[in-house]
């Protein structure tokens, strides 16, 4: 606290330091998943509370649209669903889970990525899911992620995307 000028003083991390947590976030997560993989896999199934958003994400998108699933695990139960519809491309940071994916939903096209990179031509995209994946961003990444996914939306696209429903700063 600045008592002079009566304000509090925030200092930041500079650009090199915050390249290097993020580096060291996406290994956590690569890893962590990588680790747990049939265990995360055992506990995904249809009757998700979360399918019937996705339902209604699907009904907007038109039949044999394009549809990323940003996150996507191992493909069990999002993008096993979207791709009985549609073109899905899903894309992961764990190599495990891609493995996974590939295996559980040979309809769709996956790559082994950083969602944080991705990217695909702009208005190429009918819509984009984004589930159970920003809590692992640090904030002063989400805001690129979600410009790029609107860049790559067509117009009248649709994102599902959900955070985290607490404020924890500086947690994966």
């Amino acid at each position: 606290y600045d008592k002079a000028n009566k304000r509090i003083l925030i200092v930041l991390p500079s650009k090199r330091k915050l390249k290097i947590m993020n580096e060291k976030v996406k290994k956590i997560v690569r890893d962590g998943y990588d680790t747990i993989a049939e265990q995360y896999l055992a506990t995904r199934h249809e009757e998700l509370e979360e399918m019937t958003l996705l339902q209604a994400f699907a009904e907007r998108i038109p039949e044999g649209g394009r549809v990323l699933d940003a996150g996507c695990g191992a493909g069990v139960p999002f993008t096993q669903y979207l791709s009985q519809s549609f073109k899905v491309i899903g894309v992961d940071i764990s190599p495990k889970q891609i493995e996974l994916a590939k295996d559980f939903v040979p309809d769709a096209v996956f790559y082994c990525h950083d969602i944080a990179d991705v990217l695909f031509p702009d208005n190429s995209l009918d819509g984009i899911i984004c589930y159970h994946v920003m809590n692992h961003i640090p904030r002063e990444g989400q805001k690129g992620i979600i410009i790029n996914f609107y860049r790559m939306l067509k117009e009248g696209g649709y994102l599902l995307i959900n955070f985290a429903t607490t404020d924890d700063p500086g947690t994966i």
